[in-house]
C-alpha cells in the first residue's frame, strides 16, 4: 500500500505541472488556431511574439519601474500593436498570394524579429523577475504526504480559463465575433455582406497577439530565465497542439495544449526527460494517423 500511495501523491503532483505546461501551450495555440481559422495562414512568427513579450515585461518591471500587473499590461498592448503591424506589413500584401509565399514570409518575419531581440538584447540568458507572479504556493495533504502546487501553476489555469470562457463568449455574443465566424467560413461571401475582412483579421492578429504575451509572463515565471529563443520551442509544440486539437477550433487548441502539455511531464517523469519531446511528437503522429483533421477538428469536403 505504501508504495501505491507515493505514486498516486507523485502522479498526481506531476499531472498538475502537465496542466499547467498545457495550460500554457493552450493560451499560445489559440493565436495559431485563430488566425488559421480566420485568415487561412500558418503565423509562424507567433513564437517569437512571446519572446517579445517576455522582454517587454521584463524590461517594464526591471528598468522602468512599474508594477507587476502594468508590466504585463505594457506586454500586451506591445504585443497587440506588433501583431497589427506584422499582419498589415507583412500579410496583408500577400492576401491573394499562394500559400508558399505567406510561410516564407511567415518564416522570414520569424528570423527578424530573433535577430533583431539578438542585437538589442544580446544571447545570454535573463532571469525573469519572480515578483511578477508572487503567489504562494498551496500545499495540501493526502495520506499524510504532501501535495503541493505551486503559485505560478495557479495562475496559469485559473488564467487560462478564463481567456477560454471570455473569448468563447466573445466570438459567440458580439458582432466583431461573428464578423470572424463569417470570415472563416466564406471570406467572398463575409465582403458582399459588408464585412470588412482586412479590420477582422487585424483584429485576430491582435488577439492573438495578446495572449502570446500572457503566455510569455506564465511561461517565463514558471522557468525564470529566457533568451532572444525562448518562444521558438514553445512555439512550435503549441502550433503541434493546434494541429493535435484540431486546427482552427478554438475548444481544440485549448484540449491539444492541455492533453500535450500532461503527455510532455509524465512521459519526462515516467519514461525518460530526454524522450518527452519525441514522445509528444510520436502521440501526434498517431492521432493524425488515425483521425488526420485533429480530435476536435472538421473534416472539409469541397465539391468539385
Amino acid at each position: 500500500m505504501q508504495p501505491f500511495l507515493d505514486f498516486l501523491v507523485g502522479f498526481l503532483n506531476q499531472l498538475v505541472n502537465g496542466i499547467s505546461l498545457g495550460s500554457i501551450y493552450a493560451i499560445i495555440a489559440l493565436g495559431y488556431t485563430m488566425v488559421y481559422g480566420i485568415a487561412k495562414m500558418l503565423n509562424f512568427a507567433h513564437g517569437d511574439v512571446i519572446m517579445v513579450g517576455a522582454y517587454i515585461s521584463y524590461c517594464a518591471f526591471q528598468y522602468w519601474g512599474l508594477s507587476p500587473l502594468a508590466s504585463v499590461l505594457t506586454a500586451m498592448v506591445f504585443c497587440t500593436v506588433l501583431g497589427v503591424i506584422i499582419e498589415r506589413l507583412a500579410y496583408r500584401p500577400l492576401r491573394q498570394a499562394t500559400s508558399l509565399a505567406v510561410l516564407i514570409t511567415a518564416i522570414g518575419m520569424s528570423y527578424l524579429l530573433q535577430n533583431i531581440a539578438l542585437l538589442i538584447f544580446k544571447s545570454d540568458f535573463k532571469n525573469y523577475p519572480k515578483e511578477i507572479i508572487n503567489v504562494p504556493s498551496l500545499t495540501a495533504s493526502l495520506y499524510g504526504r504532501e501535495l503541493k502546487v505551486s503559485g505560478v501553476s495557479i495562475v496559469t489555469i485559473v488564467t487560462t480559463i478564463v481567456i477560454m470562457v471570455l473569448l468563447t463568449l466573445f466570438i459567440n455574443r458580439t458582432k466583431l465575433g461573428k464578423a470572424m465566424r463569417c470570415v472563416s467560413e466564406d471570406r467572398g461571401a463575409a465582403e458582399l455582406m459588408g464585412i470588412s475582412v482586412n479590420k477582422t483579421i487585424s483584429v485576430t492578429f491582435a488577439i492573438g497577439s495578446a495572449l502570446a504575451a500572457i503566455a510569455a509572463v506564465l511561461l517565463c515565471s514558471a522557468q525564470w530565465n529566457f533568451d532572444p529563443y525562448t518562444g521558438s520551442m514553445p512555439g512550435i509544440k503549441a502550433f503541434t497542439a493546434a494541429v493535435f486539437g484540431g486546427i482552427g477550433s478554438i475548444p481544440g487548441a485549448m484540449l491539444g495544449g492541455v492533453l500535450l502539455g500532461v503527455i510532455e511531464i509524465l512521459g519526462g517523469a515516467y519514461i525518460s526527460t530526454q524522450l518527452s519531446d519525441a514522445i509528444v511528437f510520436l502521440v501526434l503522429i498517431i492521432i493524425l494517423l488515425v483521425k488526420p483533421s485533429g480530435l476536435l477538428g472538421k473534416q472539409i469536403r469541397e465539391k468539385v
